[in-house]
């Protein structure tokens, strides 16, 4: 198994209690597949560095695992279907 980051940024304007949803749902992702979550860091609300779906705020999650490639296709993908997550990155560690 490798390890991976992964950065996202969720609507600020998402209640606080979806945001967690939103962090668990990724980590059992995770862990649901084989992998292993190492850490997770919420970084909290910041200003964007240009609007993305015209919101200045985003708040920032930095996911730390270890897991197969399949994982992380399968990250990207629910990811990128839900609404809530304006951006992604996914890098080998």
């Amino acid at each position: 198994m490798k390890t991976y980051e992964m950065l996202y940024v969720l609507d600020a304007a998402v209640s606080d209690e979806a945001k967690e949803s939103f962090v668990a749902k990724f980590e059992t992702i995770v862990t649901q597949n084989g992998g292993k979550v190492v850490s997770t860091d919420k970084w909290g609300v910041k200003k964007l560095a240009y609007p993305i779906n015209y919101k200045s705020d985003g708040y920032y999650v930095l996911m730390t695992f270890e897991a197969e490639s399949a994982v992380v296709k399968e990250l990207d993908r629910v990811a990128g279907l839900t609404a809530e997550v304006l951006r992604r990155m996914i890098t080998k560690k």
